[in-house]
């Protein structure tokens, strides 16, 4: 008794319980204990109690000594746990549909329509009509499931709910058919790698080293030493001081032990789950991330291939799905076959950005990137994450001209084009905020507040939204928004910029250009990165042949004898030709 007693102060010390709420939840735990009522059963909810405090605060990494056994642990409800089988494969999209541009989205920043400050699914779908009027194809939505931390969504607390703050599967299920009636896929961010420190799966596995679960996550007695990931160590004690478990990113984010059948077929049937509602697909998030090898072997080892080969193979047996990996340290690798299918291609926004600034050696590495890389590596100048560059806007501070040359280079070449939330009328981070939070900003429809929600918004506007709104830029014919549109139309209505070949590559000082081949189909895109205007040869071609101008020029172009067309780019400008 005594012991059980001492054993439970301790764990609600940790948790930062108060000394009153102490005494009095040992008096009633521990009288009831006394009087043999269910003292086992009322023992297990106190110190569950103590683990949801605890884990409320991010874990604990203190040591694993005071274990008090609780045999087999908890045994929570699992609400995303059991087989589900495939159902209907059918799909209303065009075969290709997925070749198209996509739009990310944070859910929580693009449009309130209840009045609470943050965005909606409801929302989402009132502007449909506006992603379909710019041309995109795709919808990348941030995770939409159940969370604990109640903002970007990658401590997932369940993989078949929808986030409280976001509506309902019933309005997932009409977004999902406005969608499809507008052309256009929904691929959902699926987080393979860890979930919320707050999932039941976790706490069970947690509660007790002979828990039936335990084996979904990585544990280890004693602790593990000389590792360290993004500066910190990834071993974290349990609540229960039965063990240390690995978390590569945060201790409120536990990660899977992807070696394990049962997680496999966990991760399995929850994509399923949402592949027989009509799910397009989805991005998976740290692929590279999955198994680890030791403390030197923690990212990019090859089992990852594996795990992700099987998820392709699962999706893929619905009718035109398409999946794309977060893998930064081996992007190609994971865009093979064999692997993911698709990636980001995160080694190639620099030379984008860089190119657009007029950087010689980056324009020489944008057109030669494709000549050794898949073209399943789908290109982007930013997203929601920090590490892979702060908006657009910033890196070109507010250049229109690079910003239009950055555009244009990224969206006609090989790979699914990914453009983030806000991008297409030149959105800013804000000065407000910093790290991620800053760069996923309420989206601005309007020059205030008032066009995103009735509410004050969850967190600080853009630092642009006077200047750089979607209001003011619709009627602009010189705007970003136009000019995205344009190159959008260009790519939907062309099958070589969907899906053709990258061919004829060629960069010189400040400009380059290339081909894309789809069978008798030929597409020339030439760019002057260059501040001034230049006199281009372009050589190689077949002597006689017209090029009609598709975008960018307005004259047809005709190859000589020598079999060189002859091009005058003015500064920061590109043209697009198409073979007659």
């Amino acid at each position: 008794m005594a012991s059980k007693s001492v054993a439970f102060l301790h764990f609600c010390t940790k948790a930062g319980v108060s000394q009153r709420d102490k005494t009095e939840m040992t008096t009633k735990v521990f009288c009831l204990d006394f009087a043999k009522q269910t003292s086992a059963h009322v023992l297990k909810l106190a110190l569950l109690f103590a683990s949801f405090c605890l884990g409320a605060c991010g874990g604990s990494s203190g040591s694993a000594g005071n274990a008090l056994d609780l045999g087999t642990g908890t045994q929570l409800q699992i609400l995303d746990l059991g087989a589900v089988s495939k159902s209907a494969t059918a799909s209303a999209l065009a075969p290709d549909w997925w070749r198209g541009a996509f739009m990310q989205i944070y859910v929580r920043a693009y449009q309130d329509t209840d009045g609470d400050g943050k965005g909606d699914l409801k929302g989402l779908i009132q502007r449909l009509d506006y992603l379909q009027g710019l041309g995109v194809k795709g919808l990348w939505l941030l995770p939409i499931t159940e969370s604990s931390d109640r903002d970007h969504g990658y401590a997932v607390k369940n993989y078949r709910a929808i986030e409280a703050d976001y509506g309902s599967q019933a309005d997932f299920d009409l977004l999902l058919s406005e969608a499809h009636k507008r052309g256009m896929g929904v691929i959902l961010d699926f987080v393979i790698n860890h979930s919320s420190n707050q999932h039941p799966l976790f706490l069970n596995s947690s509660s007790s080293a002979k828990n039936a679960q335990r084996d979904y996550f990585i544990w280890q007695t004693p602790k593990p030493t000389g590792w360290q990931i993004y500066g910190q160590d990834p071993w974290y004690a349990s609540n229960w001081a039965n063990g240390f478990y690995f978390a590569g990113f945060t201790s409120s984010m536990p990660d899977f032990n992807l070696r394990s059948n049962d997680v496999e077929s966990f991760h399995h049937d929850n994509l399923r789950f949402w592949l027989n509602k009509g799910v397009d697909g989805f991005r998976f998030d740290a692929v590279g991330n999955l198994i680890e090898n030791g403390p030197g072997a923690w990212e990019v080892q090859a089992e990852n291939h594996v795990v992700m080969s099987k998820v392709r193979q699962t999706i893929m047996q619905y009718s035109q799905r398409f999946m794309v990996c977060e893998a930064p340290a081996n992007s190609n690798a994971f865009a093979q076959a064999d692997s993911c299918g698709s990636a980001f291609a995160f080694d190639l926004s620099g030379s984008v950005v860089g190119a657009a600034k007029g950087d010689t050696a980056s324009i020489q590495k944008l057109a030669d990137y494709y000549k050794t890389r898949s073209a399943n590596l789908a290109p982007f100048v930013s997203n929601h994450d920090s590490f892979a560059g702060d908006r657009l806007w910033n890196q070109v501070q507010g250049n229109l001209a690079q910003y239009k040359m950055a555009a244009a280079s990224y969206l006609l070449l090989p790979g699914t084009p990914f453009i983030y939330y806000g991008e297409e009328i030149g959105m800013a981070s804000s000065n407000a905020l910093s790290g991620d939070a800053a760069l996923r900003t309420p989206m601005s429809w309007t020059a205030d507040a008032k066009g995103f929600s009735t509410a004050t918004p969850f967190r600080a506007l853009s630092a642009n939204v006077n200047s750089q709104n979607v209001t003011q830029q619709l009627s602009d014919n010189n705007s970003l928004y136009q000019h995205y549109k344009q190159l959008l139309a260009l790519r939907n209505t062309q099958l070589a910029l969907r899906s053709g070949t990258y061919e004829a590559a060629w960069a010189f000082q400040k400009t380059m250009g290339f081909q894309r081949v789809a069978g008798a189909e030929k597409i020339m895109v030439v760019l002057n990165f260059d501040t001034q205007a230049n006199a281009l040869n372009v050589s190689n071609l077949t002597p006689g042949e017209t090029w009609a101008p598709l975008m960018g020029a307005n004259v047809s172009a005709t190859v000589s004898s020598a079999g060189v067309l002859q091009l005058n780019l003015p500064a920061q400008s590109f043209a697009v030709f198409k073979k007659n």
